[in-house]
């Protein structure tokens, strides 16, 4: 009798021993709690796992290259009796040049910040004229064949000339160094919008022409309407093109022109022997042309439409 009065609340409430509650069991049936919350969680709603191979695969090779590229440099320069500085007096070299980039001690004497502003400003002014220019002129050479059998010929024959070549006929007809290179901008950029804009043209769909007829809209809104959103993503590959054309062009034509620009700095630069100035231009080139390429290739995957995100 004292027995069945006696009983443990445990017991007389009907809960698990208290052996069951221990800190593991614990840890087990949260650990369960949230993997059963987690799968009856939609699939949209859960967050997904961080990806960290997908960063390991990003990051890893391209230091692996730029280290691959440093230590042959580093060979290079220990072979050649130091007529190539090595990575280390180089970067020292570049520490000092970009600790004041601005500076300005004569027209010819001015710091590396503002010749790569100036060669900007060149290849941003010849690109604009030649995209004023090409755009249309595909537009009009992709959308009528007579004006495609006229102009084929001559953009065939033009366009494997090297730029550099039409460099004295700028200096003859414009007299002055700035407008020759700024012509030599416009040449050269000119034909892979017109190439690119003209192929987009004539990829566009038939049917959509037919419907254009049927409705018999106008030229204007047949071009606004249904062309321009079609040919986009075609002209923006010429326009991307047409940028890293123009900017190695730009670097050459300031060599023989002379002035204030990076193809001049480099000239420079190698008339009074200082390599060192020479290889970290070779690195502003190549970086100012990747941020430009880059630039350039988002604002072209904004405008295309192929790939529906889900």
């Amino acid at each position: 009798m004292v027995s069945a009065i006696f009983h443990s609340p445990l017991e007389a409430s009907g809960a698990e021993p208290a052996a069951n509650l221990s800190p593991s069991n614990t840890m087990n049936n949260t650990t369960a709690q949230a993997e059963t919350k987690r799968a009856a969680t939609p699939k949209s709603l859960q967050k997904p796992p961080y990806d960290w191979r997908g960063l390991w695969l990003a990051v890893l090779p391209p230091v692996i290259g730029f280290g691959l590229l440093v230590g042959i440099w580093a060979l290079v320069s220990i072979g050649t009796a130091s007529s190539i500085p090595s990575p280390a007096d180089t970067f020292a070299q570049a520490v000092v040049i970009f600790s004041d980039p601005f500076y300005r001690n004569g027209p010819n004497d001015q710091g590396l910040g503002w010749n790569i502003l100036m060669s900007l400003e060149r290849v941003a002014l010849g690109f604009g004229l030649a995209a004023a220019v090409g755009i249309p002129a595909g537009f009009a050479i992709g959308r009528f064949e007579f004006l495609s059998r006229m102009f084929n010929p001559l953009i065939s024959l033009l366009r494997p000339v090297s730029p550099l070549a039409w460099l004295p006929i700028g200096l003859l007809v414009f007299k002055g160094a700035d407008p020759a290179a700024i012509w030599t901008i416009f040449i050269c950029s000119i034909w892979p919008m017109i190439i690119n804009t003209a192929v987009g043209v004539q990829r566009v769909p038939q049917d959509y022409m037919n419907v254009a007829r049927v409705l018999n809209l106008s030229e204007w809104k047949i071009v606004t309407k249904i062309l321009f959103p079609s040919v986009l993503p075609y002209m923006l590959t010429g326009v991307r093109l047409a940028v890293g054309t123009a900017w190695l062009v730009i670097v050459a034509a300031e060599m023989l022109t002379g002035g204030v620009g990076i193809g001049f700095w480099v000239w420079d630069e190698w008339n009074n022997l200082n390599v060192k100035n020479i290889i970290i231009a070779i690195f502003v080139i190549g970086i100012v042309g990747l941020i430009l390429e880059y630039a350039l290739i988002k604002i072209a995957t904004a405008f295309t439409f192929e790939e529906v995100k889900s």
